[in-house]
This record gives structure tokens, sequence and C-alpha cells, in this order.
């Protein structure tokens, strides 16, 4: 199972992701949610906490690369876990995506201190993220 959560503001949504991103209703719900943000100038995907990924869910991150690139939005894949960075860097498309940490992405994209940046960077914890907001 896959659960997806969106934060976002007029220019960047950020998906975070967790659980398996697998072939069929994850992949779809990943592509979902991705697409929905056409108005947005970046979509920044917060990998940390995906546990499992086959080719499937690959296909799907090439994919929507290539959906982004086509509509004029930056995609980051931020914070991969061990595993999805294991498998982007065997099939060498690790090469491909823009891949950093989510507070380093945020902090870029916001030009300056964002309090997103912090439970990002795992200094908060997820409630403690949400009372900032």
């Amino acid at each position: 199972m896959l659960t997806i959560d969106v934060e976002k503001n007029s220019e960047v949504a950020v998906v975070h992701c967790s659980g398996r991103l697998v072939r069929g209703v994850e992949v779809c719900t990943l592509r979902k949610a991705v697409v929905s943000e056409k108005t947005t100038r970046a979509v920044v995907l917060d990998l940390s906490q995906v546990e499992f990924m086959d080719g499937g869910g690959l296909n799907a991150l090439v994919s929507l690369h290539h959906w982004t690139r086509n509509h004029g939005i930056q995609l980051k894949l931020v914070n991969p876990s061990r595993l999805v960075l294991e498998m982007l860097t065997r099939t060498h498309l690790n090469r491909v995506f823009d891949i950093s940490s989510l507070h380093d992405v945020l902090m870029i994209l916001s030009g300056g201190e964002c309090p997103h940046a912090k439970y990002g960077a795992g200094y908060l914890s997820r409630a403690q993220a949400l009372v900032a907001k």
C-alpha cells in the first residue's frame, strides 16, 4: 500500500510517499497526485518513507519525469530511501533525476527560511510540522 500526502502552495507541491511503490493501484495513486499539480512550477517527491519499489514504480518515476518536463514543471526527488536510491543508482537513473535532501530543495525554492524545511530535514516530528504551518 502507498500513502500519499500532498502539501502545496501556489508554486510548489511536496508529495510525501510512504509504503510500497509498486505496479498497480499504487503507481496510479502517485501519478494522479503528481498530474493534479499541473499549475505548480515544481513537484517535490519525498521518497524517504518508501519501503519497497518494483519495476512498475521505477517506470512510474520515469514517466512522471517525462510528463513534468513536457509541462514545464520541475520534478525533484528528495530523501530517497536506501532501497530507492540503490535502484536509481543501479539503473543509472540517478544521473537523470534531480536528487537531493528535502531541506535543500525547499530552501532553494522558497528563497529563504521555510517552516517545512525543518520537517523535511527530520528536525520535527510530523505532528510538530503540521502545527508549525
